[in-house]
């Protein structure tokens, strides 16, 4: 267990400090490590445990200094924050075992100097049990779900105060593991058992192609992933791609496409026939897009490097134009709890409005009379969503609205997420 936690304060101060992508330093950390199935399992509760919990438990530490938190050390802060996760959050994990091993991490560190420190912090906090705020103003709620004042405003200003409480309570739960089929290779029936086969409980979803894991593993490390039987989409997105109604010999064009899910998804309903271009702004993620429709076995996608704000003539006009436009995150902070920590400044949310009206407009020049526009986000701000598709149709006004969904998790039990299918009349 010493491992697991030196290891997870590690991988926190590669994300927290350095500003690493979680499932990225968590890999890569785990990758390298020989720890055993059980500790990695443990490793990885602890990381995105903090992560999930790390305003919270700042508060709580805070409490218990005398300086301010943002000069404590970084493994001497993380070393508090797994102890006090494991303290506050887990329930099968003895106060002394939590208190004693990070003092030994910090002990057999660089900043050994603080080991007393640790200790005297912990059993503070043992001997005295600060409580998390109870109330429901913006700073509570804050505290209590660990999420930044600005993403609480935001929440009760779009949704109401009890929407916007139960959207934070979501932000901590487990988010579940979909699948989508990969139809051309296999059936749902039969992925199930093959997963069955290697130790992972899974079932049939009620969306059509999707399983939905009941394990918590890495699916990527199973043979029916490297057979590329299947990829990892969220039911919302699998909702809204069958709504669009994808046709055999269609040309489709996804504008901001890595990793890919949405386009693999579209060549699966288009049974490998017809084209789509897959484009995105940079090379590694674009790679990633070429690599994955390769395990999958799929033929019909064109990779390619371009700026989905930019008109490029030479591509021609397609049937279906897909716009999942870059967006705040809002609707996925269970699964990446970094998001929640982020400032933005008005002038940066300008930007990324203005990028979004772009890309949406720069579908239109794209798509024929009588295609579909797809436009989607994985946030839950009204201004990235149902504001921006409005004002779309204020401008262009040769458009049916077809479909139009807020997927909530709290609801629909899926990540936060944003679709309008527009139908082009001329």
């Amino acid at each position: 267990m010493a491992n697991s936690r030196k290891t997870a304060v590690s991988i926190l101060i590669k994300v927290i400090n350095n500003g690493s992508y979680s499932n990225i330093a968590v890999n890569n950390e785990l990758i390298k490590s020989d720890l055993k199935s059980a500790d990695k399992a443990f490793t990885t509760a602890l990381v995105y445990g903090v992560l999930d919990r790390k305003i919270t438990l700042d508060y709580i530490i805070s409490k218990y200094i005398k300086t301010d938190i943002s000069k404590i050390k970084p493994i001497t802060l993380n070393a508090l924050r797994i102890a006090l996760y494991q303290i506050i959050f887990m329930d099968k994990i003895p106060e002394s075992a939590a208190v004693n091993e990070s003092v030994n991490i910090v002990k057999t560190s660089k900043e050994r100097y603080n080991s007393a420190f640790v200790n005297g912090v912990l059993r503070n906090y043992l001997r005295s049990g600060e409580t998390i705020p109870a109330g429901n103003d913006k700073k509570s709620l804050g505290i209590r779900y660990s999420c930044k004042e600005w993403i609480v405003e935001s929440f009760i200003s779009d949704y109401g105060a009890d929407t916007a409480e139960e959207l934070l309570r979501q932000s901590l739960e487990i988010p579940p593991v979909c699948l989508r089929v990969n139809t051309l290779k296999t059936t749902p029936e039969r992925l199930v058992d093959l997963l069955e086969s290697e130790g992972i409980k899974a079932e049939k979803s009620d969306v059509q192609g999707s399983v939905k894991v009941l394990s918590p593993i890495d699916v990527a490390g199973t043979t029916a992933y490297k057979n590329g039987l299947f990829h990892v989409e969220d039911e919302a997105s699998q909702k809204m791609l069958l709504k669009v109604g994808f046709c055999e010999n269609t040309r489709v064009l996804d504008l901001c496409s890595a990793p890919g899910g949405k386009a693999f998804t579209a060549a699966e309903h288009m049974k490998n026939n017809g084209e789509i271009i897959a484009m995105d702004l940079y090379k590694h993620r674009v790679e990633l897009i070429s690599s994955g429709a390769k395990r999958l076995g799929i033929s019909n996608i064109k990779a390619i490097v371009a700026d989905a704000t930019a008109k490029n003539t030479e591509l021609g006009k397609f049937d279906v134009v897909l716009c999942d436009v870059p967006c705040s995150g809002l609707g996925v902070i269970r699964r990446k709890p970094e998001i929640k920590y982020r400032d933005i400044t008005q002038a940066e949310y300008k930007v990324l409005l203005e990028t979004q009206k772009r890309i949406l407009e720069n579908a239109d020049f794209y798509l024929k009379p009588g295609g579909k526009l797809v436009y989607s986000t994985c946030t839950l701000k009204k201004a990235e969503n149902e504001a921006q598709i409005s004002d779309f149709l204020d401008k262009y006004g040769n458009y049916d609205v077809k479909y139009n969904v807020n997927y909530m998790p709290h609801i629909d039990g899926t990540d936060g997420f944003f679709t309008a299918i527009l139908y082009k009349k001329r």
